[in-house]
């Protein structure tokens, strides 16, 4: 008998070689999670594990000593029934997100709309604009509390010799929010550079042809600029918000400095000085959790935080969505 040999087909080659499809799926998907292990652990670890140990905490009563005693919802309920100082500090903080929202965002484009216009010293005016978002916070503040001195600081001298009254600025409970509004417009350079990048996108074929058609400047920016760097805006509005829902920093050193404390952080009653017009909600939650070591209704306030943060994104980014799905059907 003579024996025959039988070539191998090229579909028997491809799986002795790589094996089956099915197979080479499962190692691709390996390789995948194989590169993206690194970032999902560190998601698990330090977002994901908070998250769901907040939410479990929120729901009892610990002191960071005793173990957790189950509450059900009775730091949800003190939260909104029996606790006048939280309405106080919700307050506060909601001021701080329409005003500053508002005020961060048309300043920022405003500086950048003059900067997109300037021909010489560009690079020189951009920096300087940008440099006061690079002093640390903490720093910042003292230097605008010492500025704001209603006694000897540079304002109130320059106001005294212009024949206007300075006000008392840090040390007014009227006053002391539109002041760290103002600390927060001089360090929004980070948000001017963005929509400065986005007005020098916007192209310019657009701009004449709208000029041509008779539009005039204000029309041309509310009907090609405005409509081009949306997407920019938006990012600025949102980061606004959830920069206002988190304002720590600022607020509690401009109090405690305005009310003469040499600690910062140190004492209580110089935390929301003066009279807690500047008692902001992370600044509150803050107090309960490391100074009353009421930590699960530190953890309830955290939490309440959280799915506002969230909902203004979310509805913030819906909106954004529906408009740019009417612009692009018309």
């Amino acid at each position: 008998m003579t024996a025959t040999l039988r070539r191998p087909a090229v579909g028997d080659v491809a799986v002795s070689r790589g094996g089956t499809r099915e197979q080479r799926r499962r190692r691709h998907r390996l390789t995948v999670l194989g590169f993206m292990a690194p970032a999902l652990a560190g998601f698990l670890i330090f977002f994901g594990y908070p998250l769901i140990a907040t939410v479990y905490y929120s729901f009892t009563h610990y002191d960071l000593v005793n173990a957790p005693v189950w509450a059900g919802f009775d730091n949800y309920v003190r939260m909104f029934t029996s606790e006048p100082v939280v309405g106080t500090a919700a307050y506060n903080t909601l001021w701080l997100v329409i005003v500053l929202t508002v005020t961060r965002v048309v300043f920022a484009l405003g500086v950048a709309s003059v900067i997109a216009r300037l021909r010489q010293g560009v690079g020189l005016i951009r920096t300087l604009c940008y440099l006061p978002a690079l002093a640390p916070p903490a720093a910042a503040t003292l230097a605008f509390v010492f500025l704001f001195n209603p006694e000897f600081g540079p304002v109130n001298r320059f106001l005294r010799a212009v024949g206007v009254e300075g006000g008392l600025w840090f040390s007014d409970p009227d006053m002391a929010k539109p002041a760290l509004t103002l600390l927060v417009l001089w360090g929004s350079g980070e948000l001017m550079i963005i929509i400065l990048a986005a007005l020098l996108d916007v192209p310019r074929e657009q701009h004449e042809a709208a000029a041509l058609d008779g539009a005039g400047a204000v029309r041309r920016f509310w009907h090609v600029t405005v409509p081009s760097i949306s997407p920019v805006l938006l990012f600025g509005v949102v980061n606004s918000i959830i920069f206002a829902l988190q304002f720590f920093t600022q607020a509690i050193i401009a109090g405690s400095a305005a009310a003469g404390s040499s600690d910062v952080a140190g004492n209580t009653k110089y935390i929301g000085a003066p009279q807690n017009s500047t008692l902001t909600y992370p600044m509150w939650l803050y107090v309960q959790g490391f100074r009353y070591f009421n930590m699960g209704y530190a953890a309830a306030m955290a939490v309440l935080l959280f799915v506002v943060s969230f909902g203004f994104t979310a509805l913030l980014v819906r909106q954004l969505r529906r408009a740019s799905h009417v612009e692009d059907v018309s």
